[in-house]
C-alpha cells in the first residue's frame, strides 16, 4: 500500500509540473492528500472486483493496478490511450484489472457499479463492485435511488465515499445539514462505516469487513473516509488564494501527509529499511519516465476515424 500511495504521489506530481507545457489538452483532476483512500480499498479488492470511479480518477486508476502508459497516453489525447484519446483524464478504464470506467458527471458513476452487482447476483459470481464518490455526490437522486435499490436486491456492491468537506469551492457546512453521512445509509437500511481517510489502514480493515459482508451476502455499505484534497479543484495548483479556505486549514491537513503517515509508521517499526524507499523510488521514477515517453512519441488519433464509436 506505501508503494501504490507512493506511485500515485509521483505520478501526479509529474503531471502537475508538466501540465503548463499544453500537451495534456484536457481538465485535471488530481488526488494529493487523498491517496490512502484508493489504496486502502483497492488493496481489499481482487483483480476481478470492479470499480467505478469519477472524475477524479487517476489515483483509483492506478491503484486498482490500471496500466499507465494507456493512462498517460490518454492523457495525451493519444491513440494508444485506454481510450483511444477520446477521452482524456476523466474517461480512464482497463477492464483487465476491473477499473471498469470513469465518469466526469456527478453521481454518474454511482448506478453503473449497483449494475455490475445486479450482474454478479444474476450470474453467480463472487465479485464486489465499488463506486468512489465525492461528498457533493450525496445531494443527487440518483444517490438515493441506487442505495435504495441495493439495499432491496442485498447486492454486493462498496459506496465509497471520498469526504474532503468541499463540493468545488463550497464548505460542507453551507451545502449540508449538520448530521453525519452515515444517517444517510441507516434511512435505506445499509450498514456505514466512517474512518480516517489519511490513515491506509484503517481505510483497508473498514474496507475488508464490507467486502467480507458483500461476500457473504450481506449486500451494501457505506464507507464514509474523510481526507483533504491539497491542489485546487481542477487544476494542478493550488488555490488556497482565492478565499474559499484559509492557509491554515491546508497546512493543518497537510501535516497528516497519508503518505508521510505511513512511511513513519513503517520505518518505526523497521518494516521500511534503509534504502528501500529510495529503490522505491527510482523504479517508480523510470516507469513513469517510460510511461511519459511512450505516450508523447504515439500518434493522435486519424481524423477518419472520428465518428467511431459514436452513438445517438
Amino acid at each position: 500500500m506505501f508503494r501504490t500511495m507512493l506511485r500515485i504521489r509521483m505520478v501526479e506530481e509529474m503531471i502537475a509540473a508538466r501540465y503548463s507545457e499544453q500537451e495534456m489538452r484536457c481538465p485535471v483532476h488530481l488526488s494529493t492528500g487523498q491517496e490512502a483512500v484508493p489504496a486502502g480499498v483497492c488493496a481489499a479488492l481482487t483483480r476481478r472486483d470492479e470499480i467505478v470511479s469519477t472524475h477524479r480518477c487517476h489515483a483509483h486508476y492506478l491503484a486498482k493496478g490500471g496500466d499507465l502508459k494507456a493512462m498517460l497516453a490518454e492523457i495525451y489525447g493519444r491513440a494508444t490511450g485506454c481510450c483511444g484519446g477520446r477521452g482524456g483524464s476523466m474517461h480512464l478504464m482497463d477492464p483487465s484489472v476491473g477499473m471498469a470506467l470513469s465518469l466526469p458527471v456527478v453521481s454518474s458513476a454511482i448506478p453503473v457499479a449497483v449494475g455490475l452487482a445486479l450482474g454478479y447476483r444474476q450470474r453467480s459470481e463472487d465479485r464486489v463492485s465499488a463506486t468512489f464518490l465525492g461528498d457533493g455526490s450525496v445531494e443527487e437522486g440518483v444517490f438515493h435511488e441506487s442505495m435504495n435499490f441495493a439495499a432491496l436486491k442485498k447486492l454486493p456492491v462498496l459506496f465509497v465515499l471520498e469526504n474532503n468537506f468541499y463540493a468545488v469551492y463550497t464548505k460542507l457546512a453551507d451545502w449540508q445539514p449538520d448530521r453525519p453521512f452515515e444517517e444517510l445509509a441507516r434511512a435505506h437500511a445499509v450498514p456505514a462505516a466512517r474512518a480516517d481517510g489519511n490513515d491506509v489502514s484503517m481505510v483497508a480493515s473498514a474496507t475488508a469487513e464490507a467486502v467480507a459482508r458483500a461476500r457473504r451476502g450481506g449486500g451494501p455499505t457505506l464507507l464514509v473516509f474523510d481526507t483533504y484534497r491539497w491542489r485546487e479543484h481542477c487544476g494542478p495548483g493550488y488555490d488556497n488564494d482565492i478565499g474559499y479556505r484559509s492557509e491554515d486549514e491546508f497546512l493543518a491537513w497537510r501535516e497528516r501527509d497519508p503518505v508521510d503517515l505511513l512511511r513513519r509508521r513503517l520505518t518505526a517499526k523497521r518494516v521500511l529499511r534503509d534504502g528501500e524507499e529510495q529503490t522505491m523510488t527510482s523504479s517508480i521514477r523510470s516507469e513513469i519516465e517510460a510511461a511519459l515517453q511512450a505516450a508523447r512519441a504515439a500518434p493522435f488519433p486519424q481524423a477518419h476515424t472520428a465518428a467511431d464509436h459514436v452513438y445517438g
